[in-house]
């Protein structure tokens, strides 16, 4: 599948799974937008709330919600006085957006886009960029994390958060997890793919199931500074519904905080 393919069908796995409104898709309600609007808020890019210092005071400052639409993080940050911008993929998800904000009358910008692209942004016009686990969609992280460099000001942060890429590894199959068994099987980096077989990956496309790759910490990290960020602070999340064997035994959900050096 050539990169235009899986987007084009990253996109509409992703428009299907907001329909269904997934756990990614279920805007907030009035109450926690008021709440920000009083100054009580949070926002998640991993099942626990981001550390305060992280984020800072956030009013006025221009928010790049990137690969982070479904009606949640963006919406919270708007109420609570940052000028918001969701870039995302899939149409849907941003409607979810545009949802929350006609709703309870918040001013925010969506662009729909790929997030190794991001030449509709202009250099420089972000102080904070907010985003959550979305990069196992792209088979490349690399170009994620030029573009949020080239975006960011001067002085600016990067937030994100990607899964351990261990979880890539593994057997997927229930048999092992019933006997409580990790088999490893894949290499990384991991890519539905190139690694599924045939029948696998064509029972993933039929089912609408989005395509997912297991980048390597290498990738991970060591590409954000090599994109020209300096990593600042980093912390591990358990899953608190474990799909995996392993996430019972070690957080497998990873968040770094990278600024661009002033």
């Amino acid at each position: 599948m050539s990169p235009f393919e899986i987007g084009s069908h990253n996109r509409a796995a992703w428009n299907r799974q907001a329909r269904q409104q997934c756990e990614w898709s279920l805007p907030v309600g009035s109450d926690v937008i008021a709440a920000a609007q009083a100054g009580q808020w949070q926002i998640h890019i991993t099942p626990r709330p981001l550390p305060a210092d992280w984020l800072g005071d956030v009013r006025g400052r221009r928010v790049l919600c990137l690969a982070a639409a479904g009606g949640q993080q963006a919406p919270v940050l708007a109420a609570a006085g940052a000028e918001v911008t969701v870039f995302d993929l899939s149409d849907e998800q941003l409607a979810q957006d545009r949802f929350v904000a006609e709703r309870d009358g918040l001013q925010l910008t969506t662009v729909q886009g790929d997030m190794r692209d991001l030449s509709a942004l202009a250099d420089a016009s972000f102080d904070l960029i907010v985003h959550p686990i979305s990069n196992l969609y792209v088979p490349d992280v690399r170009p994620v994390w030029r573009e949020c460099h080239r975006v960011l000001a001067p002085g600016g942060a990067l937030l994100a958060s990607f899964y351990n890429p261990v979880v890539f590894v593994g057997d997927r199959d229930p048999a092992w997890l019933a006997q409580g068994v990790v088999k490893p099987r894949y290499n990384l980096p991991y890519s539905d793919v190139a690694d599924l077989d045939a029948e696998a990956l064509d029972a993933k496309r039929q089912n609408g199931e989005a395509l997912v790759f297991g980048h390597s910490l290498t990738d991970l990290i060591a590409g954000q500074t090599d994109a020209g960020l300096a990593i600042t602070g980093f912390y591990e999340d358990t899953q608190p519904r474990p799909r995996f064997l392993l996430d019972q035994y070690m957080p497998t959900f990873l968040a770094t905080r990278a600024i661009r050096p002033a």
